[in-house]
């Protein structure tokens, strides 16, 4: 497994102990920026700039990290019309052995050659045994969505694995693409962003920049959590409720669908955050962070809300499959959601009560659906 370059999370950990005591917070780095000037269209990378008017943002470890996460989905979602492979796989998430081919990310080169993987980020503000565990099981769910692209010409029905309408299933009725897709959203995407960069990686120094480079390390963890969510210069720009013009991927896709609240005021969260780093002023930073990750949490619990629902209103076989199991990652991923409170137990109470017995899906009930419901509601305050 490859180490993550510049960011660990074993520096991010020491980071939030000792760099508030090491780096002297009386040093203003930068010109002060007047937060009132800016707006939703303020533009992030020429906003923030050094003594020389070169920018001090860079995005490119998070974009590179959305970018293996992108690639890993595309191959894992080929087992509907070809066999692929549990190696390539585990290669894609590990970045191991050069996986990431044109045909699997437009980087390639670019992904091959970077010193981390999305298996280094997974679950990184758990213990490292708890983090072993969340990585195992994602592992092993990748083995067994490639062992399904055998079987894409079968069809599938209750203790068969195989196609289920467009969707490849396993023999309790679950799309575990699906359930590898929205868990990762929640085991690379939330985590990282909420747990490691925006909590812990709070406390890193901001007096000087990193050798070599023109950001701090305070700079770079909050540039790579907006770099995580979107590759994007401005978040969801020029999306309404009804539209969503930018494309985006994973949890930048779902924020906009499941958090009608508040997904246009992202954007300016981040920036608002940006300034306040910029002026030395922790009061209006930890604000700024602790709005986003309370929105990011609200949009994954109200995504597992939806597809319960979705459940529900389906009409078939596969429509109600494909609901549930995009449901069913979703629940899992609620166990990164700690700004809420959420944990290990909560998710997994939950989703063993939904698929816990021998037939999965095919024996759901909206008795079911519903305690799952007021659990989650219950848990995130939603209405």
């Amino acid at each position: 497994m490859k180490n993550i370059f510049l960011l660990s999370i074993a520096s991010l950990a020491l980071m939030s102990v000792s760099c508030q005591k090491n780096d002297d917070t009386s040093i203003q780095l930068r010109t002060k920026i007047d937060v009132s000037k800016i707006t939703t269209s303020t533009p992030y990378t020429s906003t923030f700039l050094d003594a020389s008017n070169k920018s001090t943002v860079d995005f490119s470890l998070g974009n590179s990290k959305l970018e293996m996460f992108k690639g890993l989905n595309s191959y894992i979602n080929l087992n509907k019309t070809q066999a692929i492979s549990a190696d390539v796989s585990k290669n894609l998430y590990a970045n191991s052995g050069s996986p990431f081919t044109p045909d699997i990310s437009s980087n390639f080169t670019s992904l091959n050659a970077v010193s981390f993987s999305l298996k280094a980020v997974s679950a990184s503000s758990f213990s490292t045994t708890d983090a072993n565990l969340v990585r195992q099981k994602i592992e092993a769910d990748l083995i067994t969505n490639a062992a399904l692209g055998n079987a894409y010409t079968v069809t599938a029905s209750n203790g068969v694995a195989g196609k289920l309408g467009t969707y490849m299933v396993n023999a309790k009725g679950i799309e575990v693409a699906q359930i590898i897709q929205k868990g990762l959203i929640g085991a690379f995407q939330i985590d990282y962003i909420n747990n490691v960069l925006l909590n812990a990686g709070l406390n890193a120094p901001n007096s000087q920049p990193v050798d070599g480079k023109n950001y701090t390390q305070l700079e770079q963890n909050w540039d790579q959590a907006y770099a995580v969510l979107t590759p994007n210069s401005i978040y969801l720009e020029g999306s309404t409720d009804a539209v969503r013009v930018t494309s985006e991927f994973g949890l930048g896709s779902y924020v906009w669908e499941y958090n009608k609240t508040n997904y246009s005021n992202v954007y300016l969260a981040f920036l608002k955050g940006r300034v306040a780093i910029v002026n030395n002023d922790r009061v209006e930073l930890e604000k700024q962070a602790l709005f986003i990750r309370t929105q990011f949490e609200i949009a994954i619990a109200n995504a597992a809300l939806g597809y319960l629902a979705k459940w529900g209103t389906s009409t078939t076989d596969a429509s109600r499959a494909h609901a549930i199991s995009e449901g069913l990652g979703f629940i899992y991923s609620l166990r990164f959601c700690k700004t809420y409170q959420a944990d290990v137990k909560f998710s997994d109470d939950i989703l063993n009560a939904l698929i816990g017995s021998a037939n999965g899906f095919w024996d759901l009930t909206p008795a079911k659906i519903n305690t799952a419901t007021v659990a989650i509601k219950t848990k995130f305050n939603i209405n």
